[in-house]
């Protein structure tokens, strides 16, 4: 584990083998990068293998498990529509036993935030993923996995204490909505309501989780405001300040460190 930052101009040759060894795979535009800028690409791989906690690079402090780190990226890189990089990480969660199911229910806590055809997009990536002719990352034996390996989170956020999340239609600009089509903001808080808490048995992510999905997806739009409503509530499910800047980070490698810097606003808002 490096505690050092990295200053050095590393050897291409050796970047690259540490790229593979960490990721076990590698784009060949990450070759051909790593010939002319290194220290950029070192620098890269680095805190994003950080946010991701790639091989050799996490630390035992992080809150957030790699499985849900995982999750929250592939969203984001699928509303990107950059689906050659997310059937990798799509791959990445099958090796962690991820199911498709599961998979799915993250692309639902984003889906509000960034539009209902995201879920399409996550699903083509799946799609993609599980075509032998995709090369990139190594697919388990058997394809998507049988059965669920549970990761921390499954069991967080399902009972929220102090403030309760409200529902969409307790929001005021969705009450005046209302006001002119009452069936448009009906149907549209019952998707909406559904995809943040819906709790129906056999379910893996609690309204909990999914908040810090959304927070992140909302970070990404620059959405201060409504970020913080939000982690208030992510807070109220017992997630901890950490949890959800670790949240907030996985949108960095798609959406960059401005997105970070726009979520901990909405996290010091959200604190006041």
């Amino acid at each position: 584990m490096r505690k050092t930052v990295i200053e050095q101009e590393p050897d291409p040759e050796t970047l690259k083998a540490e790229y593979i060894r960490n990721r076990c795979d590698i784009f060949e535009e990450w070759h051909f990068m790593a010939k002319y800028i290194p220290l950029t690409i070192a620098k890269l791989h680095d805190t994003a293998g950080y946010i991701l906690q790639n091989d050799n690079k996490s630390t035992p402090d992080q809150e957030l498990s790699a499985s849900f780190r995982e999750l929250i990226a592939l969203c984001q890189l699928s509303t990107k529509s950059d689906l050659r990089f997310a059937a990798n990480h799509v791959r990445r969660l099958y090796r962690f036993g991820v199911t498709n199911a599961v998979i799915f229910e993250a692309a639902e806590g984003m889906a509000p935030v960034v539009g209902h055809a995201s879920i399409a997009l996550v699903a083509q990536a799946i799609l993609m993923a599980n075509d032998p002719a995709y090369p990139f990352g190594k697919m388990p034996e058997g394809g998507e996995p049988k059965a669920l390996v549970r990761f921390p989170e499954m069991d967080m956020g399902w009972t929220a204490t102090g403030e309760v999340p409200r529902t969409l239609m307790d929001e005021p600009e969705w009450q005046y909505a209302a006001t002119i089509d009452p069936e448009f903001a009906r149907r549209t808080a019952s998707f909406v309501d559904h995809c943040l808490t819906d709790r129906r048995p056999g379910r893996v992510l609690s309204p909990g989780a999914r908040e810090l999905i959304a927070i992140a997806a909302l970070s990404a739009r620059g959405q201060v405001e409504l970020a913080a409503i939000h982690i208030r509530r992510a807070y109220a499910y017992g997630f901890s300040r950490r949890k959800v800047l670790e949240a907030i980070s996985c949108a960095q490698n798609m959406t960059g460190a401005v997105t970070v810097q726009l979520g901990i606003r909405a996290m010091q808002r959200a604190e006041r």
